[in-house]
């Protein structure tokens, strides 16, 4: 399949302020065959200032004729979200159903958030590369946050950033399929892949995460791009979790001398090491059982004691039993197998001064994410963008 026109997804609230640099950047891609499709939305209750800027945001973007411009009010009276219906994950849900509605088989979506900063070439870019890997139903586009300025809100960005770095190199450097970060301004996928996964479910938050890992499931998740995305750190309460919050709890952290391990840990190697194992197994596990490092934790979190002979009786293949156990330990599971390895009330600082030394990345003497100067913190997250995006 071969993708020539792409679709801009951006769900939109309260962005007023971000609405000028949104449209700059539209105009000045460098690939011009592109609608943008945009949903401006809020509950059906509120009518405080969020509302007022929605309003005038919709009365600013309807004035927009110089670009295919596609306008979904989920904000004026009488349209606003109401009952469970609310929150970004609808608002995506609503994107993109209109997308593929309206488009082709071969329409290349790009989701975006109106508060990330893309180049030019951008959309040139995700387009050659879904062209040049077939393959990929869906790419995790590199991200790296810009800092602001203000020393709590870079430390908690900083050290939000190093744990989902730590966390997906790890992944990475194991092999895993689920090794991608999430983020709903750094998505791009197919529109033929979007409605075969059956869409993205409407969370109130991490229906990033889950969509990228039905694509996962279904096909394979692409990482590399010599672009990326830089959205904002700012803090936000409109999720219950995700950068937003994790920058608000950190700011909220750190302003009390407390550091931010106990919701962003890093995990030990040791526990990535059983994952990669465990993995590994899987092709045996096709002719025996046989105890894997994560079979005790299977067995409790599924609530069976046969985890694997359902699977041989379904799957007649080695390759489709194998596939089978990569969906049933997904990347949710492996998540939470790592949250269990973790020994309550340590510090796990010096995991990552290990996991970076193992790398050949030099951390100063006595780093601390709560201490050291910003500029510390932010050449470490350097080091772990760039090897990063050589492990992509």
């Amino acid at each position: 399949m071969s993708y020539s026109h792409v679709s801009v997804a951006i769900p939109m609230m309260a962005e007023l302020a971000n609405l000028p640099m949104m449209l700059r950047q539209l105009r000045e891609q460098r690939h011009r065959d592109f609608s943008v499709y945009c949903c401006v939305n809020q509950p059906e209750t509120d009518r405080s200032e969020t509302f007022e800027e929605n309003q005038e945001t919709l009365r600013l973007l309807g004035e927009v004729n110089d670009l295919d411009l596609h306008l979904i009010d989920r904000s004026s009276p009488g349209c606003g979200w109401s009952g469970k219906r609310k929150g970004v994950g609808w608002a995506r849900k609503e994107l993109f159903n209109a997308i593929v509605s309206e488009q082709s088989e071969e329409e290349l979506i790009v989701s975006m958030d109106a508060d990330t900063e893309f180049s030019p070439t951008y959309l040139e870019a995700v387009l050659h590369a879904m062209n040049r890997h077939p393959e990929w139903s869906a790419l995790s586009v590199p991200y790296y946050h810009p800092l602001n300025g203000d020393e709590l809100q870079d430390r908690a960005l900083l050290r939000y950033e190093c744990y989902m770095r730590h966390y997906l190199i790890n992944l990475l450097l194991i092999g895993n399929p689920y090794a991608f970060s999430a983020l709903g301004s750094a998505m791009v996928f197919s529109a033929h892949a979007y409605r075969r996964v059956g869409g993205i479910t409407p969370l109130q938050g991490g229906e990033d995460f889950y969509l990228l890992q039905k694509f996962a499931k279904t096909g394979i998740v692409g990482r590399k791009l010599e672009e990326c995305v830089r959205p904002q750190g700012r803090i936000s309460h409109r999720v219950p979790f995700g950068t937003g919050p994790a920058v608000a709890q950190g700011v909220c952290t750190y302003d009390t001398g407390g550091d931010m391990e106990c919701g962003y840990p890093f995990y030990p190697h040791a526990a990535f090491a059983a994952v990669r194992e465990t993995f590994k197994m899987m092709p045996h596990l096709y002719d025996t059982d046989e105890e894997t490092p994560m079979s005790a934790f299977l067995r409790q979190q599924l609530d069976t004691d046969n985890l694997w002979e359902p699977l041989r009786k379904n799957f007649k293949t080695r390759d489709l039993f194998v596939h089978a156990c990569h969906e049933r330990v997904d990347g949710l599971r492996i998540l939470q197998y790592l949250k269990t390895q973790l020994t309550p009330g340590t510090s796990n600082n010096a995991e990552f001064v290990s996991f970076c030394q193992q790398q050949g990345i030099a951390v100063p003497p006595d780093f601390s994410f709560a201490t050291s100067p910003i500029g510390e913190i932010d050449a470490l997250r350097d080091a772990l963008f760039a090897l990063e995006m050589h492990l992509r």
